[in-house]
């Protein structure tokens, strides 16, 4: 049973990455994105909800055209261990065949969600698929996916804030913090 505080930072552990550090990190990476998908059809693919605070910063950190387009899978419920099954919530809208999709994700933990979205969506042509997510934790990390664009390798830690929650709270922090074990144990 889930026991928060009064506000959000009671149950903060300790910040992670502040708002200044993520925005500089939002910038690098736009930066590799843009440069890499010069001349190309980059279509930005969202995973909702957890990406979408990463995705708006990140698609005005990239100067070049591109689309956007979301996707909602569940795979995790009210816990803080994957589930391992992969349900598609919503779909994209568009048909895929010549984009150049790059899946934007929050944090690749067990890799799980986004091996399946990586096998759905390549079964519809796109022209390349790669990911981007805001964190990595490669220590979970149970099927073999690697992210074409990371802003940061993070611990093993149960983390909250810019788009990321526990139970749908702590999306709308504005940095990044480890939610104190007292809080979901």
């Amino acid at each position: 049973m889930a026991h928060f505080g009064e506000t959000m930072q009671d149950d903060i552990q300790e910040v992670l990455f502040s708002r200044e550090q993520l925005e500089a990190m939002v910038r690098r990476v736009g930066g590799e994105i843009a440069r890499d998908y010069r001349g190309k059809r980059l279509l930005l693919v969202s995973v909702l909800k957890g990406s979408v605070v990463f995705m708006a910063d990140l698609m005005r950190a990239i100067d070049i055209p591109a689309q956007i387009d979301f996707m909602a899978t569940s795979s995790y419920g009210a816990g803080t261990q994957t589930s391992g099954s992969v349900k598609i919530l919503k779909d994209l809208d568009i048909d895929l065949s010549g984009y150049d999709i790059l899946l934007v994700e929050d944090i690749l933990d067990s890799g799980k969600t986004l091996s399946h979205l990586m096998e759905l969506l390549q079964t519809r042509g796109p022209a390349s698929l790669r990911i981007c997510t805001l964190f990595d934790k490669p220590s979970r990390r149970q099927v073999p996916v690697e992210p074409a664009y990371v802003g940061a390798e993070i611990p093993d830690a149960f983390i909250v804030g810019y788009g990321l929650d526990f139970d749908e709270r702590y999306r709308n922090l504005p940095y990044v913090g480890v939610l104190k074990p007292s809080v979901y144990e």
